[in-house]
């Protein structure tokens, strides 16, 4: 009898199977300083006695850091150990190999052949698989990593452990990539950004929860795009406090996280729990924490990403209604912590308002994060539609100012199936669907580099920052006529900034805003400020030039 897919899932969860039993055993053998990761170097050690050579080895640390993160969790252990059981018997080392072997072998895997291992060898862990064989501790769907039910995105937690590991790391104990950053940050880069004040110009100092929070897919349109509609397409199902109208229906920013039971989140709680990547929104107010809202539910997605609705883009009268809080900047908040950026149109919603125009201005420096969604195209004609598309393409050159034009996907993401009474393109719009998905599902490969990524462009905006600061201090009187003198220069911003940019050679691209700058400044004394010496500033340099790169070398392929 076949089994649903969820309940196959649920299956695999009550019962491990032999091989993966047998490699749980064995990662104790490999977690050499029982932290829970196998690094680089108890990988090489361990995976030798395997007897395939290096490059194989290296296909194998391919498959399971899939993450690119430099190290090895339980399960990505025991994907390893697959593949390498798999390579010992000829067959290629790759994702989709494994992915083809366990459907085909209905999951039962050979085991790998280890040097000096047996299936005596290691610690059986008992409690677990009893865990593992109650029907009520687990959900189709729910992904349990390291045999236990992880407490709630939403309220946080985690375990002594970890936490005992965070409060001890240094250089010698870091362990991957996304914790050296962490070192890094808050020891070279945040006391600096404490004394120049960054946080004030480019956003909140970080926390360990930007560092360590899951992928973000931010969704952005005007009211009755389908972006609510999109996300439970998504998800296959609705979500808690999802509500879909032709109105503007969704009114807050929801952020959908993982859960195992459904239920929302007030803002203000989310915003306070230093566990989650959300610390920093308590800076616009208590205006837009109650205007903010955590959602989760036991969707497979989530496993992997967190998705954010917000409220539609207004236009026409309603766009001089105060909502109370910035949009644009929360916009900014967010894209800045996304990995994607999706921004939803319909064949019927194609002008671009002024609202929606400061969104995407305030999206600049994350060209490379958007992608546009041309949805409900199913209920027009392919005349029609080709019209509608090259009108969107105007649109969006205009807006965005650039030759380049961003990714767009074509077709009807909703619960309902595509139509085909007016337009005969499902077959197409049905690989536009696939190719939307897989750019979705390659998140979480892509989200250690991501963060490197913006580590190193909030680090170069430090160091812009602080040239900027440093021009303007110099110039600034010994003992009196600060204000006067300040007040002089910051009229002369625009001036000052380009005095800036010829004098230390900076890409005009790394500017920030002059006005915005002058206006956060003006209320700031410019004297007060710490003077920039060449030690501060160099300190900033070694972190782009050495204690990066480094940090990259030494989590990359151990092999």
């Amino acid at each position: 009898k076949t089994i649903p897919r969820g309940h196959a899932s649920l299956l695999r969860m009550q019962h491990h199977a032999a091989d993966e039993k047998l490699y749980r055993q064995w990662f104790p053998l490999c977690d050499g300083d029982n932290d829970g990761r196998v690094t680089g170097s108890d990988a090489v050690s361990f995976f030798s006695k395997s007897g395939l050579n290096q490059q194989t080895l290296a296909k194998v640390w391919g498959c399971a850091d899939l993450n690119r993160q430099g190290y090895l969790d339980r399960d990505g252990f025991i994907r390893a150990m697959r593949v390498v059981a798999l390579a010992q018997i000829g067959v290629p080392p790759s994702i989709a190999s494994l992915q083809a072997e366990l459907e085909s072998r209905n999951g039962e895997m050979p085991l790998a052949k280890m040097e000096g291992l047996d299936e005596t060898s290691g610690r059986k862990e008992a409690d677990e698989d009893d865990f593992a064989s109650n029907p009520f501790m687990a959900s189709p769907g729910e992904k349990i990593k390291d045999g236990r039910n992880k407490p709630s995105n939403m309220l946080g937690g985690g375990g002594k452990k970890e936490k005992k590991r965070q409060a001890k790391m240094d250089a010698k104990t870091v362990t991957g990539i996304v914790d050296g950053l962490k070192l890094l940050y808050k020891t070279k880069i945040k006391p600096l950004e404490e004394a120049y004040k960054f946080g004030s110009f480019y956003g909140p100092m970080l926390t360990d929860g930007d560092f360590d929070g899951k992928p973000n897919v931010l969704l952005l349109g005007q009211y009755s795009t389908g972006k609510t509609t999109f996300i439970q397409h998504l998800l296959k199902r609705p979500y808690p406090g999802s509500h879909i109208g032709p109105e503007p229906t969704t009114d807050r920013f929801v952020v959908l996280t993982h859960g195992l039971d459904d239920r929302t989140t007030p803002g203000n709680t989310i915003a306070v729990n230093s566990a989650l990547p959300y610390t920093g929104l308590q800076s616009f107010g208590t205006g837009f924490l109650s205007k903010f809202e955590g959602s989760q539910c036991d969707a497979e997605l989530l496993n992997a990403v967190s998705l954010i609705d917000t409220p539609g883009v207004l236009s026409g009268e309603k766009q001089r209604i105060d909502r109370g809080y910035s949009f644009p900047q929360i916009c900014n908040w967010f894209a800045a912590r996304s990995d994607i950026i999706l921004l939803l149109f319909d064949p019927y919603k194609l002008d671009i308002s002024d609202e929606f125009k400061s969104v995407i201005h305030a999206l600049r420096g994350h060209d490379d994060k958007v992608r546009v969604v041309l949805n409900k195209a199913d209920q027009v004609s392919e005349q029609q539609l080709l019209r509608v598309y090259g009108a969107l393409m105007w649109s969006l050159g205009k807006v965005f100012m650039t030759p380049e034009v961003c990714k767009v996907y074509v077709g009807s993401f909703n619960t309902e199936p595509i139509r085909t009474d007016v337009n005969k393109m499902h077959e197409i719009f049905q690989m536009e669907h696939e190719a939307l998905l897989n750019d979705l599902m390659n998140i979480p490969a892509k989200s250690c580099d991501r963060k490197v990524n913006e580590f190193v462009k909030r680090t170069r905006a430090l160091r812009t920052h602080m040239l900027i600061i440093g021009d303007l201090w110099k110039q600034m009187p010994t003992a009196f006529g600060h204000d006067k003198k300040q007040k002089k220069l910051l009229a002369n911003i625009h001036d000052e900034f380009g005095k800036t940019t010829l004098e230390h050679n900076l890409p005009p691209g790394d500017m920030p805003n002059p006005d915005r700058f002058a206006a956060i400044l003006e209320p700031m004394q410019i004297h007060k400020f710490p003077r920039v010496d060449k030690k501060a500033l160099s300190s900033i340099e070694e972190v782009l030039t050495n204690d990066i790169p480094s940090l990259m070398q030494r989590f990359g392929n151990p092999f």
